[in-house]
């Protein structure tokens, strides 16, 4: 089964999720909103709220809740996006130029900033404390992967287990959570929970794996 198979059974989920993406974005401030449009209207593919809404849907869950916890998710990935571009310099993301190189590294950071907050005020209107903790935990997790990646950078002594610590912290979590929120929504047990949770770390590390090898073997138009 092909992934567009996939994305067809929750096509009406992911309008609902894109709507409330750009819906969140409102700010006197003009720059916020030009920023997180500029990036997050770049091509992503939006697989960790994709994941989330199927693990949803395989509880049989229809529940509102799956929209603005679709979104929160999307948000923490896009602010790690934005920090990771700063931290690399990189001059491109999805084939366009990246935040940073046209706004400046202070307004990247800050914006990734603001969506972090958004992500959590999503998250705390949802009153579902498992889920908070999950995504708090998360998020923590995140940033000591990337610290982890940045203090490794460089070091021919970098262990096979150093990488997958880190491509676990940076990456995969945040699809474990998203799968592991969907079985949480659907009134699980925590050996469903559990099993959901394992799923997404290795979908995870394995869109990882594939993602580091492309840096070496791809070319632009491939990546």
């Amino acid at each position: 089964m092909d992934i567009s198979t996939l994305f067809t059974l929750i096509s009406d989920d992911l309008q609902a999720v894109e709507d409330a993406i750009f819906k969140h974005l409102d700010s006197d401030i003009k720059l916020i909103p030009t920023i997180c449009k500029h990036i997050l209207g770049s091509g992503g593919k939006r697989l960790r709220p994709a994941l989330l809404l199927l693990s949803c849907k395989l509880f049989g869950y229809n529940g509102f809740e799956r929209i603005p916890l679709s979104v929160a998710i999307e948000y923490i990935h896009t602010a790690t996006l934005l920090h990771d571009d700063v931290v690399d310099n990189s001059s491109l993301r999805r084939g366009k130029k990246s935040a940073n190189s046209i706004w400046g590294n202070e307004a990247s950071v800050l914006v990734g900033d603001f969506l972090f907050a958004k992500a959590f005020i999503l998250m705390v209107e949802c009153k579902n404390l498992d889920i908070l903790a999950i995504l708090s935990n998360a998020t923590g997790d995140l940033a000591q992967g990337e610290i982890f990646e940045l203090v490794k950078t460089g070091d021919i002594n970098t262990s096979e287990n150093d990488y997958f610590k880190i491509i676990e912290n940076k990456t995969a979590v945040l699809f474990s959570a998203a799968c592991e929120i969907g079985a949480i929504l659907g009134n699980q047990d925590i050996n469903a929970r559990k099993k959901l949770h394992n799923f997404g770390k290795n979908i995870g590390i394995a869109f990882q794996l594939i993602d580091d090898a492309l840096d070496y073997i791809s070319t632009d138009g491939e990546l």
